[in-house]
């Protein structure tokens, strides 16, 4: 039979469904051609996992969106030498290429910043003291002197010219990192439990898995054409939350006893899905993962989400969305479909409960599971560090520790590995950096993201009103448990506010004739065990006014609180979204009229 035999749109449907067949093969290890990016009219490559999904939706008289298309005509890896081209010129990227130039790593801010952001692919957090000291040398010559410690355990450089791109990657190529992939439609930093291997807690030690996955999805073109970006993390069950629930990927340590249908031991629990910038956790299972299964899993999972996540509209491309229109149960058939392998599914009674987490274990000086070892939790305020300081931290750790660093999704690091008898040298050496191991309930908590001084998308100071409200709390509020604070600019939700005890968001505000910063005001969320989208309680409240209300919301709290060891988010659990608005209002009042006078 011709091809005149079939429409124009059965071609392209045949022609897309074809292209899915073969890079089904690509799945299952068969070989498979490098992407190549053809563009319109050209016969689709069989490893493309991306096109073959683009064309399904074309087929299905479905309309890419922009970045689709975008996508579409040329591989966004294959742009090297159009950054080169504008670096030459001394411009920066307009219109979408903006958005391919993210691939690798590097955005465009402005107007906030008229310069480039360079996020990096830190695996698992952890780096080594010469990598630190090579970053301070590449802030200091292409960027602007400081690198920002981000809620994915990652750095990110700043201020960095147009004609500073290309000599960026080279460099960061040159001391073991890449940015390759660290922001647009793409699988962001890996992140795993900071003190994975020192944890006298943990149930696996995640630093092999975190670096494994990391460099598969380095070196597997294919993974790069997602709808969306996408979240893995894997938590060991050690001391410090790794948020793994917020991830669309969430793998979490668990032993599982014997008696339940499959041998008994340690795996990882499957949860799907995690966005709480979109409110929703990741979804159990029911599925548990041999530790050694975990990059395959992890593969099919991105492969059914890259086959059939939503391309025609932006706002529904992230997985939680599939999920909603599948149900779990369909996702996981594909995903044993993409294995060639079903998965395994034990009873909940068969899953012991998950070692206590020690809320801001990230802070302070803690005992590993090495005699006579301790880490060192470093405070590094709004999760900004000086050059100085990034050298400073490397000699330190070389000095006292093991040579490496571990950022955490705290905004903070740890310096592992220092003996009983270098505690006070080390503690010492950081406090001549301006560092410390000593926090405040409220400042241990504190998270707050980019904000508008570097962010096009935010709408408040995030970083600078962060450090204001917490000199104002300690000075006017008196807690005797840790607390979490956090700070976002956009609806992005960078900082997480949701999952904080107190979340703010930032917002715009009209006061008289002028429009001013402020927040909405959220309160009582969680993660973990005590996972709990945060409640809006008091939208747009101008910043001058939130550190009275939120000092109130604290000493009612101690006052009210139904035993010493109730927490702030059982304590407003308890109470209406009006009585936690009618504290505020009362604690904004006397501000009110003092503004007045």
């Amino acid at each position: 039979m011709s091809d005149q035999a079939f429409s124009a749109e059965q071609q392209e449907y045949l022609k897309g469904f074809m292209a899915g067949v073969e890079a089904r093969r690509g799945a299952l290890g068969l070989p498979a051609a490098p992407v190549g990016g053809a563009p319109d009219g050209a016969p689709a490559d069989p490893a493309d996992l991306q096109r073959a999904a683009q064309d399904r939706v074309l087929a299905a008289g479905g309309k890419l969106v922009a970045e689709e298309e975008a996508k579409r005509k040329k591989h966004p890896l294959d742009r090297f030498d159009e950054i080169s081209a504008l670096a030459e010129a001394g411009k920066f990227p307009r219109g979408t290429d903006v958005f391919l130039t993210k691939f690798h790593g590097l955005f465009y801010v402005a107007p906030a910043q008229d310069a480039f952001m360079c996020r990096l692919r830190i695996p698992g957090g952890i780096l080594t003291a010469a990598q630190m000291e090579g970053l301070a040398d590449i802030a200091c010559d292409l960027a602007g002197g400081y690198a920002d410690i981000t809620t994915r355990a990652n750095l990110q450089l700043r201020e960095i010219p147009a004609a500073n791109a290309p000599e960026m990657l080279l460099r960061l190529s040159e001391i073991g990192l890449t940015s390759r992939g660290s922001g647009a439609d793409n699988v962001r930093n890996i992140t795993a439990s900071p003190t994975a291997g020192i944890d006298p807690q943990e149930l696996i030690d995640t630093r092999p898995v975190a670096r494994a996955l990391h460099h598969f999805i380095l070196h597997h073109r294919e993974l790069y054409g997602l709808p969306r970006k996408f979240n893995i993390a894997f938590d060991g069950g050690g001391r410090i939350a790794v948020l793994e629930d917020t991830n669309d990927i969430a793998l979490t340590a668990v032993r599982v006893a014997d008696g339940f249908g499959v041998a008994g031991g340690i795996y990882y629990r499957l949860g799907l899905g995690g966005i709480t910038g979109h409110r929703d956790f990741a979804r159990p299972t029911g599925v548990i993962v041999p530790p050694e299964d975990a990059i395959a899993l992890c593969n099919a999972v991105l492969r059914v989400f890259i086959a059939h996540g939503i391309r025609t509209d932006r706002g529904k491309a992230r997985l939680k969305y599939l999920l909603d229109a599948w149900g779990i149960e369909k996702f996981l058939s594909e995903t044993e479909a993409e294995l060639g392998r079903p998965l395994l599914r034990v009873d909940e009674a068969a899953i012991a409960p998950r070692p206590p987490q020690q809320r801001h274990g990230h802070v302070g000086v803690h005992a590993q599971k090495q005699e006579g070892m301790h880490y060192l939790g470093v405070v590094c305020p709004s999760g900004r560090l000086s050059a100085d300081q990034m050298r400073g931290l490397a000699a330190i750790a070389r000095r006292y520790g093991s040579a490496t660093l571990r950022l955490t999704v705290w905004q903070n690091l740890l310096i592992s590995d220092v003996a009983d008898a270098d505690l006070n040298a080390a503690i010492a050496a950081l406090s001549d950096l301006g560092l410390g191991v000593a926090a405040s309930h409220v400042r241990a908590g504190l998270v707050a993201c980019t904000g508008n001084a570097g962010c096009k998308f935010a709408a408040g100071d995030t970083k600078r009103h962060a450090g204001l409200l917490a000199d104002y709390l300690e000075t006017h509020s008196a807690i005797d448990q840790p607390i979490n604070i956090h700070l976002t600019g956009c609806h992005h939700s960078c900082a997480q506010h949701y999952i904080a005890d107190i979340g703010l968001l930032a917002a715009k505000i009209e006061q008289g004739e002028e429009m001013v910063e402020g927040y909405d005001l959220h309160v009582g969320g969680g993660a973990g065990a005590q996972a709990k989208i945060g409640r809006l309680i008091r939208p747009g409240v101008v910043f001058a006014a939130l550190g009275p209300m939120i000092a109130a919301l604290l000493a009612i709290w101690m006052e009210q609180r139904a035993d010493p060891g109730e927490s702030f988010q059982d304590f407003t659990a308890r109470q209406s979204e009006a009585t936690l608005a009618g504290w505020c209002d009362s604690a904004a009042a006397p501000r009110a009229e003092a503004d007045a006078a």
